[in-house]
Order: structure tokens, then C-alpha cells, then sequence
């Protein structure tokens, strides 16, 4: 089982969120507003952050789902979250040892 964790520009989540709800076998995405900031590659210098305002927003989707279905939904990301500005966002994928669901404890529910 795999964890997909994306953070992408927040006028992009109406159409990846669409885009996954056509994948079959796809069970639910979870979603949340995040503010962050990152660095360039080959930056030198840190970023000065004087407040939470000097944040950039971000949504953040989680995903879980089976190991042969992750590449699908990493690729339907980042073509649909793509704008070609600097920071579309990031995607990661962590692998998952448990889902338990509560109150069943039914393993990889």
C-alpha cells in the first residue's frame, strides 16, 4: 500500500480532483489548505520569512491506495496540477505497513 502526498497551487485541485474521481478503484482523497515555503535547487540563500502572511498557500491532497494503482494517480497529478510556474507544488510517495480501520481493525481496509 502506498501514501501519495501532494501539495499543488490551490486553483489546481478542482481539476485534479476530478481527474482521480475517474479512476477506477480509487477509494477517497483527502484534502487541506497548508501555507509553505521552499527553496530553489542550488539556492544559496535562505528565504526570509517575516510572517505567516509571507506564505504561499497550497492545497494538500493524501491518497492511499494499492501499490499497482500509485503510479496512475502520481501521473494524473502531475500532468493536471502542472502550470509550468516555479512551484506547482511536490508530490511524495511513502509506503504504508498497516490501514487499520477503527472499530473493525480490519487490516488494509
Amino acid at each position: 500500500m502506498k501514501e501519495i502526498i501532494a501539495y499543488i497551487k490551490p486553483h489546481k485541485l478542482s481539476d485534479v480532483t476530478l481527474a482521480l474521481q475517474k479512476v477506477e478503484g480509487l477509494r477517497g482523497i483527502s484534502v487541506s489548505e497548508v501555507k509553505g515555503f521552499g527553496r530553489r535547487e542550488g539556492q544559496e540563500h535562505a528565504c526570509k520569512i517575516d510572517s505567516l502572511l509571507d506564505f504561499a498557500p497550497y492545497a494538500r491532497i493524501e491518497i492511499f491506495c494499492n501499490d499497482d494503482l500509485a503510479d496512475k494517480l502520481i501521473s494524473i497529478v502531475n500532468e493536471v496540477a502542472y502550470t509550468g510556474i516555479r512551484g506547482d507544488g511536490k508530490i511524495y510517495v511513502l509506503n504504508v505497513q498497516q490501514a487499520i480501520k477503527i472499530g473493525k481493525g480490519a487490516i488494509n481496509a
